[in-house]
């Protein structure tokens, strides 16, 4: 968790989910893009970002300690 890939990992997710979130709570209200309640979108968009980043702290330490994935590294062949 103390990797700065650890970080990487877990900043990615966090924004991929904000962003999968902002355009499921656009798509939800159906709004025109100047009538979406884009305080709303942000507020919804940016916790889910900020549990995103809990959930990778809080699963550290059951994957690959350098990642923030919880499915350990795969074992290569050699």
């Amino acid at each position: 968790m103390f990797k700065k890939r650890f970080w990487k990992d877990a900043a990615e997710r966090a924004v991929k989910t904000a962003a999968q979130v902002a355009a499921a709570t656009l798509g939800a209200n159906a709004a025109g893009l100047l009538d979406a309640d884009w305080v709303g979108v942000a507020s919804v968009s940016g916790l889910a970002a900020v549990l995103s980043l809990l959930t990778s702290v809080a699963s550290a330490p059951l994957g690959d300690a350098n990642t923030a994935s919880v499915v350990p590294a795969p074992k290569h062949a050699g």
